[in-house]
């Protein structure tokens, strides 16, 4: 099979300004996108803004001989996210890939995170992807291919033990509903939408690990590849962890046949106990 290039294609990635997203950045120029650098450059809160995290990866991209340029509006809103899209759709009249890496978390759980916490987390990891996803759209559906990568968590797609980021869970798991509801719209585009469940030494990750463990960079190749045209899959999550890598979709055990006016008695009976 070919090499993947992405020659004369833009992609726009949201949260390039360090970490997961700017790795996925440097890839994809190093292929030949014109990349759109976006990073609003808040704080771990999501309060404050600065243009120097977009702008010095922008430059260190165009430095190495790549195209980038870079965008820095707050997503904390459907008119910053429209903004962001209408912008790119400005200067480079099109957008093959969207990359939804920016995100807020906090470790608290539902008892202790604050109203303004859930405000902030919500409008970043659930309202942002929609709007921007929305945004465009029409564009991909016009023209008749696009790719779409959102950002999900394990935290938002089972359970854990104690777990102390329920309000980052909700936002992640939110857009695997969008991934799914969006890949089937898309089916009749050529749109593939799939998600990517990273683990990387980020300025959010708490563990210590060590100067080579869990990199962003060895995330950033599965997000290249599901943003190329060599990709088919849709509605898929690519879980990715320092060079460990799984597939996953919604997925349901075999069923079983019971009478439909079943008793709960007879629900444990014969259902619980089927699956145990």
């Amino acid at each position: 099979m070919s090499e993947i290039s992405f020659e004369g294609r833009v992609v726009v990635i949201t949260g390039a300004g360090g970490g997961l997203g700017a790795a996925y950045a440097r890839l994809f120029a190093v292929r030949g996108a014109q990349v759109v650098v976006h990073d609003a450059g808040v704080n771990r809160d999501g309060s404050g803004g600065d243009p120097a995290p977009a702008r010095a990866v922008a430059e260190e991209i165009m430095a190495a001989g790549g195209q980038a340029a870079y965008e820095i509006q707050n997503l904390g809103s459907k008119e910053g996210c429209e903004a962001l899209i209408d912008s790119v759709l400005r200067r480079f009249e099109r957008i093959d890939v969207l990359v939804h890496s920016a995100g807020l978390v906090a470790y608290d759980g539902i008892e202790t995170t604050s109203d303004e916490t859930w405000e902030r987390l919500r409008a970043v990891n659930i309202d942002a992807p929609f709007w921007l996803c929305r945004a465009v759209w029409p564009h991909m559906k016009k023209m008749g291919a696009g790719r779409i990568v959102l950002t999900v968590s394990g935290y938002g797609l089972k359970a854990f033990r104690g777990s102390d980021v329920t309000a980052y869970g909700v936002g992640k798991g939110a857009q695997f509903g969008l991934m799914n509801g969006l890949a089937g719209e898309g089916m009749d585009y050529n749109i593939k939408v799939n998600a990517i469940s990273p683990v990387a030494a980020t300025r959010i990750f708490r563990r210590e690990v060590g100067p080579d463990e869990l990199r962003p960079e060895s995330v950033a190749p599965a997000v290249v590849w599901l943003g190329s045209d060599q990709c088919t899959w849709t509605g898929k999550v690519v879980s990715a962890a320092g060079g460990r890598f799984s597939l996953g979709e919604f997925g349901a055990q075999d069923s079983i046949e019971s009478d439909p006016y079943l008793s709960p008695e007879q629900f444990r009976d014969e259902v619980v106990q089927h699956y145990g």
